[in-house]
This record gives C-alpha cells, sequence and structure tokens, in this order.
C-alpha cells in the first residue's frame, strides 16, 4: 500500500483522500478502507470497535443502514473486487471516529496514518470554508453589480434628458439692453 520512509509510512494524500465518502451530509470513511490501510483484517478492526463501544458515540461513528449500503455500493464500489469486500453493512468513522480508532488500534501504524488522515480532514475543512468565502464574496460583487447597473441605468436616463433638453431648447428670454425702437 504504502512506503516506508526512515521508519514512518509513507501513503499519498489522495491515496486517503480517495476513501473519504460524505454519507448522512458527513465526511466518513469506512471501515474497510480504514482496516486496509492499518494493515489489519476488517473483521479484527470491528471487534476492536465493538469491545471499545462506549468510546464510539453516533457522531465519531455509525453503522449505514442497508438503504444507504445499496446506495453507496452503486455509487462508489463500482469493481467487483470492491463489492466483495463489503458483504456487510460497514462502519463509518467521522474525524473523531479516525482519532479514537488510533486509541485502540495502539500500533504505530495506526498513529502515523491517524495523524496524516487528520492532517487530510483538516485540508478539506479548509478547503470548504475558502470555497464558502469565495461565495460570499461572489455574492456581495453581485449585489455591487446590480446597485452598479441601477446607478448606470440612472446616469443613462440623465443622459437622455440632457440630450433632449439640447436637442429641442425651451424658447430663451433674450437679456441685455433694449432699444427703444424695439419698445
Amino acid at each position: 500500500m504504502g512506503g516506508s520512509k526512515g521508519g514512518k509510512i509513507v501513503l499519498p494524500d489522495e491515496v486517503i483522500m480517495s476513501k473519504i465518502y460524505l454519507i448522512r451530509e458527513q465526511k466518513v470513511m469506512i471501515d474497510r478502507d480504514l482496516a486496509e490501510l492499518y494493515g489489519v483484517e476488517t473483521k479484527r478492526l470491528k471487534e476492536s470497535v465493538r469491545r471499545n463501544i462506549a468510546r464510539f458515540p453516533e457522531d465519531f461513528m455509525f453503522e449505514m443502514t442497508n438503504d444507504e449500503f445499496l446506495n453507496w455500493r452503486t455509487q462508489y464500489a463500482t469493481s467487483s473486487a470492491d463489492k466483495m469486500g463489503l458483504r456487510y453493512v460497514p462502519f463509518c468513522f467521522t474525524e473523531q471516529g479516525v482519532t479514537m480508532l488510533s486509541c485502540i488500534l495502539n500500533s504505530e501504524r495506526a498513529i502515523q496514518l491517524n495523524i496524516q488522515i487528520i492532517r487530510i480532514f483538516t485540508k478539506i475543512r479548509e478547503m470548504l470554508t475558502d470555497k464558502l468565502s469565495i461565495k460570499l464574496e461572489i455574492e456581495e460583487i453581485k449585489r455591487k453589480l446590480i446597485n452598479h447597473d441601477k446607478n448606470i441605468e440612472l446616469v443613462f436616463s440623465y443622459l437622455d434628458e440632457l440630450i433632449e433638453k439640447q436637442e429641442n431648447p425651451p424658447p430663451r428670454k433674450r437679456i441685455g439692453y433694449r432699444r427703444k425702437e424695439e419698445e
């Protein structure tokens, strides 16, 4: 799966990012993928979680419903090899759940990978925050443009009035001295 560099496990961020899914409006990783990353069997990972279930409240880990599982399989698990590894409804771990896993899977590999996974979750959160701030800035620009459009329309309206007055000036009163003959 990943190489080792100076005793540390090195995995490209993209490998881990490809294993983060959006389920129930949350970014999660499933048990099978985490077991593969940690180098343990999915069955053993699930056993460890069940033995320590008090460490995993619903906002740390949840089990997909059958409907969610079928929907998820049709969306993400495209190859038959992927489907073979998913015979049972998986556990889904949020960022906090992944952190808790490192406490119960107390191996050096789990600790190193969890540090990398948490950094990736943080990057994703920062990207989403950046995306939101960009959306807000675009909305502000749109609002300003709408006001500018109104102001430009007003300027053109005034220009039209000025042009019309210039083309059809009202009769002007003559000013100056009057001669006796004009009276």
